[in-house]
C-alpha cells in the first residue's frame, strides 16, 4: 500500500508534471513554436487538420467527464487523490487541444458549432458506453473503459501522431508529447488498482467485458471513419512536406505507408495492447461483431 500511496500521490504528480516534464511550456508546446506553414497556407490541410483535432478535444472532453465523475466513486483515498490529478490532466488536454482549434483559424465563438461539424459520431458513441457506467455509479467498469480502453487508445494514436509529427510540425509533436506522458501513468493506474479489485468482484467480468466490446466496435468504427477522411489529404500533405526521414511505427514506415497499412498497424497496436492489459487486470478481451 505505501508504494501505492507514494506512486500516485498529489506530491509525486506535482514533481513529474508541473515541476517536470510541463515546466516551461506553453499550451503543452516551446513558446514561440507555431503550427507548420505547410497547413495554414492551404484550406484543404488546415480543414483536415481542423477535423483530427476535433476529435481529440472530443475523447479528451469525455475522459474529462470520466475522471472527474470516478473521483467520488472510488473506494479509498490514494485512488480519490489520483484521479483528481489525472481530472487535472484530462482538462489541460482539452484546454491545449482546443487552443490548437485556434491556431489552425477556429473562431472561439465557432468553437461549438465546428465540434459539432467534424466530430466523428462513432467516437460520440464510444463515450456514451463509458460515461453510462458513470453515471450508474459502476466504479469497476468506469476505470477499465476509462483508464484502460479509452486512455489504451489515446495512447496509442498520440504515441503515432507524435512520430509524424516530429520533423513537419514540431510544436504540435512537443504537445502531444506531454500528453502521452499523461497518458502513459494514466494506464498504469488502471492496470495496478483494477486488477484487485476484479480479484475481489469477479461477478463483474462479464458485464465489463461487455462494455470493453462495446466500445471496441465504436472505436474501430471512429478509427475507419477518420482514415477515410484522412487518406483524402495524406499525398497532398506529403506532396507539400517534400522529403523527410523515416518515421518507425511497429514495423512501418509512417512517412510513405498507405492509409490503409496506417489504418491497420494502428488498429491492430491497440487492440494488441488491449488484450495484454486486460490479461494483466483478469480479464479477457472480447472481439466485437460487425466491424
Amino acid at each position: 500500500m505505501a508504494d501505492f500511496l507514494n506512486s500516485y500521490s498529489i506530491q509525486r504528480w506535482l514533481e513529474l508534471c508541473p515541476q517536470g516534464y510541463l515546466e516551461d511550456t506553453v499550451n503543452g508546446h516551446e513558446a514561440g513554436e507555431t503550427e507548420a506553414d505547410l497547413i495554414l497556407k492551404d484550406d484543404e490541410l488546415r480543414t483536415a487538420a481542423i477535423r483530427s483535432t476535433v476529435q481529440l478535444v472530443v475523447g479528451e472532453r469525455a475522459a474529462l467527464a470520466a475522471s472527474s465523475g470516478l473521483v467520488n466513486l472510488a473506494p479509498d483515498y490514494p485512488s480519490k487523490h489520483f484521479l483528481a490529478t489525472q481530472t487535472l490532466d484530462e482538462a489541460r488536454h482539452v484546454e491545449i487541444f482546443t487552443e490548437r482549434l485556434y491556431d489552425l483559424g477556429v473562431k472561439r465563438a465557432d468553437l461549438e458549432s465546428t465540434i459539432d461539424h467534424f466530430v466523428n459520431p462513432h467516437l460520440v458513441n464510444f463515450a456514451e458506453v463509458l460515461l453510462e457506467k458513470i453515471d450508474s455509479g459502476d466504479f469497476i467498469a468506469g476505470v477499465v473503459g476509462q483508464n484502460i480502453v479509452l486512455e489504451g487508445l489515446a495512447f496509442t494514436v498520440f504515441e503515432m501522431r507524435e512520430i509524424t509529427n516530429r520533423e513537419t510540425n514540431p510544436k504540435f509533436a512537443h504537445t502531444l508529447a506531454g500528453t502521452i506522458a499523461d497518458e502513459r501513468r494514466h494506464v498504469g493506474f488502471g492496470e495496478n488498482r483494477i486488477g484487485s479489485l476484479i480479484k475481489e468482484h469477479p461477478e463483474k467480468k462479464p458485464e465489463v467485458e461487455q462494455m470493453q466490446k462495446d466500445m471496441a466496435f465504436h472505436m474501430l468504427k471512429t478509427l475507419q471513419l477518420s482514415f477515410k477522411h484522412n487518406s483524402e489529404t495524406v499525398e497532398k500533405e506529403r506532396e507539400a512536406v517534400g522529403e523527410v526521414g523515416a518515421a518507425y511505427f511497429h514495423g512501418i514506415d509512417l512517412s510513405t505507408a498507405s492509409s490503409e497499412e496506417t489504418e491497420a498497424i494502428l488498429a491492430n497496436t491497440i487492440l494488441s495492447e488491449f488484450k495484454t492489459r486486460l490479461a494483466r487486470i483478469g480479464l479477457e478481451y472480447q472481439e466485437p461483431v460487425g466491424v
